[in-house]
């Protein structure tokens, strides 16, 4: 199966495994070391930007989440409210499987333990998990290809919108990126913040045996890219990181933080 490429929605709802996904990128200390240094990064570069960097509010929407919870562990403690989205509905049973406690959900509590640990208390790993269950309202269906990625959807603007390792996955070309782009700043109240992450030059990424496409990127794209979407670039951290044998070609990966225009 590796020899075909899958893209687009119709793939991913048909062919994308969330458990092999999580198997693969998330298993932390148990996991290839590649992978688990770069789930520390951004770890540590969320912890810097919500906790350590005060950015938070009433409103924080995920978009692109997967079935991941990693990236929102940091941002529970700074948001009264986080609405999680994803494309595919098996990513959006994963994470209410976790959300909900059910038998068979994956153990975060690795990762949990770690942004604990940064936070000063790596004791209070399961207080930090019941507080993201309760700060987490909401699963929601969005497409980024789409203007509007939320439709039908009533939301309000956000204090904050996170997308990591997400839009180089759904968006065809660079057009196709700036676009959607400039529909996750258009979710923003004025001043809000964005903030992503992405893997810069891949091709495609593995999950289990089955190869999905990745967008081309470089770092001054992406910032472009969040430039002409309205918003000011506040930090980029560029490190030179890639994946054990997922990502083809990757040459590093970059964590931008930004800012929208308080004009717009």
């Amino acid at each position: 199966m590796a020899d075909r490429l899958y893209a687009g929605g119709e793939d991913y709802t048909k062919e994308f495994d969330p458990g092999d996904y999580l198997r693969t990128y998330y298993a932390f200390d148990s996991g290839p070391v590649a992978e688990n240094e770069i789930l520390k990064f951004n770890l540590e570069n969320l912890f810097q930007t919500f906790s350590a960097g005060g950015i938070g509010g009433d409103v924080l929407i995920d978009i692109g989440s997967g079935p991941t919870i990693y990236q929102l562990l940091s941002a529970c403690e700074t948001f009264r409210e986080i609405i999680a989205t994803d494309y595919t509905e098996q990513n959006l049973r994963e994470l209410q499987r976790w959300l909900s406690q059910e038998p068979g959900a994956y153990d975060w509590s690795p990762a949990v333990q770690y942004v604990c640990e940064l936070e000063g208390d790596r004791s209070r790993w399961q207080e930090k998990e019941a507080r993201l269950r309760r700060t987490v309202t909401r699963l929601l269906k969005c497409d980024v290809t789409k203007p509007h990625p939320l439709e039908p959807a009533q939301v309000p603007p956000a204090d904050c919108v996170l997308t990591l390792l997400a839009l180089e996955s759904a968006c065809a070309n660079v057009d196709a990126y700036r676009a959607a782009m400039r529909g996750l700043v258009g979710l923003l109240k004025p001043g809000g913040h964005l903030v992503t992450m992405a893997v810069l030059h891949s091709q495609y990424y593995m999950v289990g045996d089955k190869k999905f496409f990745g967008l081309h990127l470089e770092r001054e794209t992406v910032e472009q890219a969040v430039r002409d979407a309205g918003c000011q670039v506040l930090r980029c951290d560029h490190r030179s990181l890639s994946y054990s044998t997922s990502f083809s070609i990757s040459e590093g990966i970059c964590f931008v933080v930004a800012r929208k225009d308080p004009a717009i």
